[in-house]
Protein backbone atom coordinates (compact mmCIF):
# COMPACT_ATOMS: atom_id res chain seq x y z
CA UNK A 1 0.00 0.00 0.00
CA UNK A 2 1.32 3.28 -0.86
CA UNK A 3 0.39 6.46 1.49
CA UNK A 4 1.45 10.01 0.29
CA UNK A 5 4.18 11.61 2.88
CA UNK A 6 1.92 14.50 2.66
CA UNK A 7 -1.04 12.53 3.91
CA UNK A 8 0.77 11.29 6.72
CA UNK A 9 2.20 14.50 7.49
CA UNK A 10 -1.43 15.89 7.25
CA UNK A 11 -3.04 13.76 9.66
CA UNK A 12 0.03 13.66 11.92
CA UNK A 13 -0.41 17.91 12.13
CA UNK A 14 -3.38 16.78 14.14
CA UNK A 15 -0.74 15.55 17.35
CA UNK A 16 -0.95 11.92 16.23
CA UNK A 17 2.08 10.05 15.91
CA UNK A 18 3.36 8.52 12.53
CA UNK A 19 1.70 4.68 13.50
CA UNK A 20 -1.54 6.48 14.61
CA UNK A 21 -1.70 8.96 11.19
CA UNK A 22 -0.78 5.60 9.12
CA UNK A 23 -3.54 3.51 10.42
CA UNK A 24 -6.03 6.53 10.95
CA UNK A 25 -5.40 6.70 6.99
CA UNK A 26 -5.91 3.25 6.50
CA UNK A 27 -9.39 3.47 8.53
CA UNK A 28 -10.68 6.83 6.69
CA UNK A 29 -9.81 5.28 3.33
CA UNK A 30 -11.30 1.78 3.82
CA UNK A 31 -14.04 1.33 6.87
CA UNK A 32 -14.18 4.28 8.94
CA UNK A 33 -14.92 1.84 11.73
CA UNK A 34 -12.20 0.22 13.80
CA UNK A 35 -12.00 -1.83 16.72
CA UNK A 36 -8.30 -1.16 18.89
CA UNK A 37 -7.30 -4.57 18.24
CA UNK A 38 -7.04 -3.90 14.59
CA UNK A 39 -4.43 -1.05 15.93
CA UNK A 40 -2.47 -3.57 17.54
CA UNK A 41 -2.30 -5.73 14.39
CA UNK A 42 -1.27 -2.69 12.29
CA UNK A 43 1.50 -1.58 14.71
CA UNK A 44 2.12 -4.69 16.44
CA UNK A 45 2.41 -3.03 19.68
CA UNK A 46 1.15 -3.89 23.21
CA UNK A 47 -2.44 -3.58 25.04
CA UNK A 48 -2.76 -0.50 27.16
CA UNK A 49 -1.16 2.69 26.52
CA UNK A 50 -1.27 3.14 22.98
CA UNK A 51 -4.32 2.40 22.68
CA UNK A 52 -5.71 4.41 25.40
CA UNK A 53 -3.74 7.50 23.79
CA UNK A 54 -4.85 7.23 20.64
CA UNK A 55 -9.01 6.80 22.04
CA UNK A 56 -8.27 10.17 24.18
CA UNK A 57 -6.72 12.29 20.95
CA UNK A 58 -9.78 10.56 18.82
CA UNK A 59 -13.14 12.00 21.32
CA UNK A 60 -10.85 15.18 22.52
CA UNK A 61 -10.49 16.20 18.99
CA UNK A 62 -13.29 14.96 17.73
CA UNK A 63 -12.46 12.57 14.80
CA UNK A 64 -13.99 9.85 16.52
CA UNK A 65 -17.27 8.19 18.36
CA UNK A 66 -17.33 5.07 20.25
CA UNK A 67 -20.59 3.16 20.19
CA UNK A 68 -22.10 -0.36 21.09
CA UNK A 69 -23.94 -1.92 18.45
CA UNK A 70 -26.27 -4.90 18.90
CA UNK A 71 -24.00 -8.06 17.00
CA UNK A 72 -21.04 -6.21 16.66
CA UNK A 73 -19.75 -4.91 19.83
CA UNK A 74 -18.18 -1.93 21.18
CA UNK A 75 -16.89 -0.08 17.71
CA UNK A 76 -15.35 3.71 16.93
CA UNK A 77 -16.22 5.37 14.08
CA UNK A 78 -13.88 7.76 12.45
CA UNK A 79 -15.76 10.93 11.23
CA UNK A 80 -14.00 13.93 11.62
CA UNK A 81 -14.51 16.12 8.44
CA UNK A 82 -11.33 18.15 8.48
CA UNK A 83 -9.12 14.96 9.17
CA UNK A 84 -10.84 13.00 5.87
CA UNK A 85 -10.95 16.11 3.82
CA UNK A 86 -7.35 17.18 4.28
CA UNK A 87 -5.86 13.81 3.15
CA UNK A 88 -8.40 14.70 -0.07
CA UNK A 89 -11.12 12.03 0.62
CA UNK A 90 -13.69 14.53 2.57
CA UNK A 91 -16.93 13.19 -0.15
CA UNK A 92 -15.99 9.92 1.15
CA UNK A 93 -19.21 7.80 3.04
CA UNK A 94 -17.17 6.19 5.61
CA UNK A 95 -17.96 9.70 7.35
CA UNK A 96 -21.34 8.97 7.98
CA UNK A 97 -23.47 6.32 10.04
CA UNK A 98 -23.95 3.49 9.09
CA UNK A 99 -26.31 0.28 9.24
CA UNK A 100 -25.12 -2.28 11.90
CA UNK A 101 -24.23 -5.06 8.72
CA UNK A 102 -22.90 -2.41 6.73
CA UNK A 103 -20.02 -1.74 9.94
CA UNK A 104 -19.83 -5.49 10.79
CA UNK A 105 -18.44 -5.97 7.04
CA UNK A 106 -16.02 -2.60 6.92
CA UNK A 107 -14.68 -4.34 10.30
CA UNK A 108 -13.92 -7.64 8.10
CA UNK A 109 -12.58 -5.37 5.38
CA UNK A 110 -10.29 -3.90 7.75
CA UNK A 111 -8.92 -6.89 8.95
CA UNK A 112 -8.18 -8.05 5.15
CA UNK A 113 -6.26 -4.57 4.27
CA UNK A 114 -4.23 -4.24 7.71
CA UNK A 115 -3.14 -8.19 6.87
CA UNK A 116 -2.60 -7.54 3.31
CA UNK A 117 -1.00 -3.51 3.63
CA UNK A 118 1.60 -4.71 1.02
CA UNK A 119 -0.87 -4.80 -2.36
CA UNK A 120 -1.06 -1.82 -4.34
CA UNK A 121 -4.70 -0.77 -3.70
CA UNK A 122 -7.14 1.22 -6.13
CA UNK A 123 -8.27 3.25 -3.32
CA UNK A 124 -10.93 5.78 -4.55
CA UNK A 125 -13.54 5.86 -6.98
CA UNK A 126 -11.60 8.18 -9.41
CA UNK A 127 -8.93 5.74 -9.07
CA UNK A 128 -10.67 2.52 -10.26
CA UNK A 129 -12.75 4.38 -12.94
CA UNK A 130 -9.54 6.06 -14.79
CA UNK A 131 -7.65 2.07 -14.69
CA UNK A 132 -10.60 0.75 -16.13
CA UNK A 133 -11.49 3.83 -18.64
CA UNK A 134 -8.06 5.43 -19.09
CA UNK A 135 -5.95 2.93 -18.82
CA UNK A 136 -7.76 -0.15 -20.21
CA UNK A 137 -9.72 1.94 -22.49
CA UNK A 138 -12.86 0.35 -21.34
CA UNK A 139 -16.41 2.51 -22.19
CA UNK A 140 -17.67 4.11 -18.64
CA UNK A 141 -21.10 2.63 -18.86
CA UNK A 142 -19.52 -0.99 -18.24
CA UNK A 143 -18.90 -0.11 -14.65
CA UNK A 144 -20.99 -0.98 -11.77
CA UNK A 145 -22.65 2.31 -10.88
CA UNK A 146 -25.37 3.52 -8.63
CA UNK A 147 -27.46 6.94 -8.51
CA UNK A 148 -28.11 9.14 -5.69
CA UNK A 149 -30.84 11.44 -6.33
CA UNK A 150 -29.93 14.71 -6.02
CA UNK A 151 -31.96 18.21 -5.03
CA UNK A 152 -35.17 19.19 -6.81
CA UNK A 153 -34.60 19.77 -10.75
CA UNK A 154 -30.89 17.94 -9.59
CA UNK A 155 -30.16 14.88 -12.17
CA UNK A 156 -29.05 11.81 -10.29
CA UNK A 157 -25.53 11.50 -9.71
CA UNK A 158 -24.05 8.58 -10.49
CA UNK A 159 -21.39 7.03 -8.21
CA UNK A 160 -19.20 4.03 -9.02
CA UNK A 161 -18.33 1.36 -7.49
CA UNK A 162 -19.79 2.30 -4.01
CA UNK A 163 -19.38 -1.13 -2.29
CA UNK A 164 -16.10 -0.09 -1.48
CA UNK A 165 -14.29 -3.47 -1.60
CA UNK A 166 -10.67 -4.13 -1.95
CA UNK A 167 -9.93 -3.64 -5.38
CA UNK A 168 -6.12 -4.57 -5.30
CA UNK A 169 -3.19 -5.92 -7.25
CA UNK A 170 -1.03 -8.62 -5.84
CA UNK A 171 -1.26 -12.07 -4.92
CA UNK A 172 0.00 -13.58 -8.10
CA UNK A 173 2.92 -14.55 -9.22
CA UNK A 174 5.02 -11.87 -11.18
CA UNK A 175 3.76 -10.89 -15.14
CA UNK A 176 4.42 -8.39 -17.13
CA UNK A 177 0.41 -7.77 -16.74
CA UNK A 178 -0.50 -7.63 -13.91
CA UNK A 179 -4.13 -8.81 -13.25
CA UNK A 180 -6.66 -6.79 -11.18
CA UNK A 181 -8.23 -8.96 -7.80
CA UNK A 182 -11.76 -7.68 -7.28
CA UNK A 183 -13.29 -9.04 -3.55
CA UNK A 184 -16.65 -9.64 -1.74
CA UNK A 185 -16.61 -8.99 2.06
CA UNK A 186 -18.78 -11.56 3.61
CA UNK A 187 -19.44 -10.64 7.40
CA UNK A 188 -21.63 -13.50 8.76
CA UNK A 189 -24.18 -13.47 6.22
CA UNK A 190 -26.80 -16.58 6.08
CA UNK A 191 -26.45 -17.12 2.48
CA UNK A 192 -24.73 -15.92 -0.71
CA UNK A 193 -27.26 -13.43 -2.42
CA UNK A 194 -26.32 -10.84 -1.49
CA UNK A 195 -22.62 -12.55 -3.23
CA UNK A 196 -24.78 -12.73 -6.61
CA UNK A 197 -26.10 -9.48 -6.62
CA UNK A 198 -22.45 -8.15 -6.52
CA UNK A 199 -21.42 -10.12 -9.72
CA UNK A 200 -24.54 -9.19 -11.11
CA UNK A 201 -23.62 -5.71 -11.10
CA UNK A 202 -19.92 -6.02 -11.96
CA UNK A 203 -21.00 -8.66 -15.02
CA UNK A 204 -20.46 -6.18 -17.64
CA UNK A 205 -16.80 -5.02 -16.49
CA UNK A 206 -15.91 -8.30 -16.15
CA UNK A 207 -17.22 -9.68 -19.80
CA UNK A 208 -15.06 -6.94 -21.14
CA UNK A 209 -11.58 -8.53 -19.50
CA UNK A 210 -9.34 -10.82 -20.85
CA UNK A 211 -8.83 -11.80 -17.07
CA UNK A 212 -9.15 -11.01 -13.57
CA UNK A 213 -9.09 -12.45 -9.83
CA UNK A 214 -11.99 -12.90 -7.23
CA UNK A 215 -11.33 -13.05 -4.10
CA UNK A 216 -13.75 -14.20 -1.13
CA UNK A 217 -13.19 -12.47 1.67
CA UNK A 218 -14.97 -13.90 4.97
CA UNK A 219 -14.03 -14.99 8.96
CA UNK A 220 -16.11 -17.94 8.46
CA UNK A 221 -15.60 -20.63 5.82
CA UNK A 222 -19.52 -21.40 5.36
CA UNK A 223 -20.02 -19.61 2.48
CA UNK A 224 -16.86 -20.89 0.68
CA UNK A 225 -18.33 -23.73 -1.38
CA UNK A 226 -21.90 -22.14 -1.95
CA UNK A 227 -19.93 -18.97 -3.32
CA UNK A 228 -17.68 -21.17 -5.82
CA UNK A 229 -20.52 -23.57 -7.10
CA UNK A 230 -22.48 -20.09 -7.84
CA UNK A 231 -19.84 -18.93 -9.76
CA UNK A 232 -19.54 -22.04 -11.83
CA UNK A 233 -23.44 -22.56 -12.33
CA UNK A 234 -23.46 -19.45 -13.43
CA UNK A 235 -20.64 -18.95 -15.75
CA UNK A 236 -20.14 -22.81 -16.93
CA UNK A 237 -22.80 -23.53 -19.20
CA UNK A 238 -20.38 -21.36 -22.12
CA UNK A 239 -18.20 -24.17 -21.84
CA UNK A 240 -20.35 -26.31 -24.03
CA UNK A 241 -19.51 -23.80 -27.10
CA UNK A 242 -15.51 -23.61 -27.10
CA UNK A 243 -13.17 -21.38 -28.82
CA UNK A 244 -10.71 -23.30 -31.87
CA UNK A 245 -7.74 -21.88 -29.69
CA UNK A 246 -8.87 -23.82 -26.64
CA UNK A 247 -9.29 -26.82 -28.94
CA UNK A 248 -6.22 -26.42 -30.78
CA UNK A 249 -4.07 -25.51 -26.97
CA UNK A 250 -6.05 -28.82 -25.98
CA UNK A 251 -5.40 -31.20 -28.68
CA UNK A 252 -1.29 -29.77 -28.57
CA UNK A 253 -0.83 -30.56 -24.78
CA UNK A 254 -2.76 -33.86 -24.84
CA UNK A 255 -0.57 -34.81 -27.20
CA UNK A 256 2.11 -33.67 -25.46
CA UNK A 257 0.88 -35.82 -22.85
CA UNK A 258 0.67 -38.45 -24.42
CA UNK A 259 4.06 -38.60 -26.03
CA UNK A 260 5.54 -38.22 -21.94
CA UNK A 261 7.09 -34.95 -22.93
CA UNK A 262 6.11 -33.84 -19.03
CA UNK A 263 9.21 -31.21 -18.74
CA UNK A 264 7.28 -28.71 -21.48
CA UNK A 265 4.41 -28.74 -18.70
CA UNK A 266 3.72 -26.63 -15.99
CA UNK A 267 1.70 -26.85 -12.95
CA UNK A 268 -0.78 -24.42 -14.60
CA UNK A 269 -0.52 -26.21 -18.00
CA UNK A 270 -1.29 -29.66 -16.21
CA UNK A 271 -4.23 -27.93 -14.29
CA UNK A 272 -5.75 -27.22 -17.08
CA UNK A 273 -5.09 -29.70 -19.59
CA UNK A 274 -7.04 -31.88 -16.97
CA UNK A 275 -10.55 -29.73 -16.42
CA UNK A 276 -10.60 -29.25 -20.56
CA UNK A 277 -10.60 -33.33 -20.66
CA UNK A 278 -12.91 -33.14 -18.56
CA UNK A 279 -15.08 -30.00 -20.87
CA UNK A 280 -13.99 -32.15 -23.78
CA UNK A 281 -14.93 -34.95 -23.29
CA UNK A 282 -17.35 -35.51 -26.21
CA UNK A 283 -17.10 -38.07 -29.43
CA UNK A 284 -17.05 -35.19 -32.29
CA UNK A 285 -13.93 -33.27 -30.19
CA UNK A 286 -12.37 -36.61 -29.45
CA UNK A 287 -12.95 -37.64 -33.75
CA UNK A 288 -11.27 -34.27 -34.30
CA UNK A 289 -8.24 -35.00 -32.06
CA UNK A 290 -7.74 -38.18 -34.12
CA UNK A 291 -8.03 -36.69 -37.27
CA UNK A 292 -5.40 -33.85 -36.00
CA UNK A 293 -3.09 -36.18 -34.64
CA UNK A 294 -2.75 -37.69 -38.27
CA UNK A 295 -2.07 -34.09 -39.64
CA UNK A 296 -5.19 -33.81 -41.70
CA UNK A 297 -6.86 -31.24 -39.94
CA UNK A 298 -5.33 -27.91 -40.57
CA UNK A 299 -5.91 -25.11 -38.34
CA UNK A 300 -8.03 -22.97 -40.29
CA UNK A 301 -10.52 -25.64 -41.04
CA UNK A 302 -10.33 -26.21 -37.52
CA UNK A 303 -11.11 -22.70 -36.82
CA UNK A 304 -14.01 -23.52 -39.26
CA UNK A 305 -15.41 -26.54 -37.11
CA UNK A 306 -16.09 -23.42 -34.33
CA UNK A 307 -17.66 -20.49 -36.09
CA UNK A 308 -19.42 -19.40 -33.46
CA UNK A 309 -17.07 -19.92 -30.62
CA UNK A 310 -17.44 -16.84 -27.98
CA UNK A 311 -14.40 -14.86 -26.05
CA UNK A 312 -13.98 -16.37 -22.79
CA UNK A 313 -12.88 -14.38 -19.63
CA UNK A 314 -10.19 -16.10 -17.49
CA UNK A 315 -11.19 -15.68 -14.06
CA UNK A 316 -9.11 -17.12 -11.23
CA UNK A 317 -11.16 -17.51 -7.79
CA UNK A 318 -9.68 -17.64 -4.11
CA UNK A 319 -10.86 -17.53 -0.64
CA UNK A 320 -9.42 -15.83 2.13
CA UNK A 321 -10.43 -16.83 5.75
CA UNK A 322 -9.76 -14.23 8.36
CA UNK A 323 -9.44 -15.24 12.29
CA UNK A 324 -9.26 -12.36 14.57
CA UNK A 325 -6.79 -12.74 17.09
CA UNK A 326 -8.42 -11.26 20.48
CA UNK A 327 -5.25 -12.42 23.24
CA UNK A 328 -4.31 -9.14 25.02
CA UNK A 329 -1.16 -10.96 25.95
CA UNK A 330 0.64 -13.67 24.87
CA UNK A 331 0.14 -12.47 21.63
CA UNK A 332 0.24 -8.59 22.45
CA UNK A 333 3.96 -8.26 21.72
CA UNK A 334 3.64 -10.07 18.04
CA UNK A 335 1.99 -8.85 15.00
CA UNK A 336 -1.37 -9.46 14.62
CA UNK A 337 -2.04 -11.16 11.33
CA UNK A 338 -5.44 -11.80 11.04
CA UNK A 339 -5.84 -13.49 7.77
CA UNK A 340 -4.42 -16.45 5.85
CA UNK A 341 -3.07 -16.05 2.83
CA UNK A 342 -5.47 -16.40 -0.47
CA UNK A 343 -5.68 -19.42 -2.31
CA UNK A 344 -5.80 -18.99 -5.84
CA UNK A 345 -7.66 -21.91 -7.56
CA UNK A 346 -7.81 -21.68 -11.31
CA UNK A 347 -11.53 -21.32 -12.64
CA UNK A 348 -11.95 -20.01 -16.18
CA UNK A 349 -15.57 -19.47 -17.33
CA UNK A 350 -17.71 -16.30 -19.29
CA UNK A 351 -19.60 -14.33 -17.15
CA UNK A 352 -24.02 -13.95 -16.29
CA UNK A 353 -25.86 -11.58 -14.79
CA UNK A 354 -27.21 -12.97 -11.31
CA UNK A 355 -30.16 -11.90 -8.89
CA UNK A 356 -30.50 -9.03 -6.32
CA UNK A 357 -30.49 -8.70 -2.75
CA UNK A 358 -30.30 -6.09 0.01
CA UNK A 359 -29.21 -5.92 3.72
CA UNK A 360 -31.51 -4.95 6.38
CA UNK A 361 -30.95 -2.41 8.97
CA UNK A 362 -30.11 -3.47 13.17
CA UNK A 363 -30.97 -1.69 16.39
CA UNK A 364 -28.05 0.87 17.49
CA UNK A 365 -26.91 1.15 21.27
CA UNK A 366 -25.65 4.07 23.29
CA UNK A 367 -22.34 4.10 25.15
CA UNK A 368 -24.17 4.25 28.14
CA UNK A 369 -25.42 0.41 27.54
CA UNK A 370 -21.86 -0.97 27.48
CA UNK A 371 -20.57 -3.59 29.84
CA UNK A 372 -17.15 -4.86 30.70
CA UNK A 373 -14.06 -2.63 30.95
CA UNK A 374 -12.56 -0.60 28.70
CA UNK A 375 -9.99 -3.14 27.19
CA UNK A 376 -12.88 -5.71 27.06
CA UNK A 377 -14.97 -3.30 25.12
CA UNK A 378 -13.09 -2.92 22.31
CA UNK A 379 -13.26 -6.57 21.32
Amino acid sequence: MKIAEQDIAAIRSFGYTEDEARFLYIVATHSGYFVPRQFLALTGSKWGYRTDQLAKKLESRGHASWREYEGAGGVYHLFGKRLYADIGKANLRNRRRHAVEFIKTRLVLLDFVIANHEYDYLETEQQKVAYFCEKLGLPKKILPAKPYEGGHGVEPTLRYFVDKYPLFFGGSSPSSSPVVTFSFVDSGLASIKAFATHLDAYAPLFRELAAFRFLYIANSSANFAAAESCLLKRFAPATSHPSSEEILRYFRLRKAWEQEKYGLFSNGDIEWLNDATRRFATTRIESLYRVWCMGQLPEPDMRGEFPHASTRTAVTFATCLLQAIRSRSSQAGKPLKPSSVPDFRSKQFPLQALAETNFAETKELTREKKTGNDAAKCE
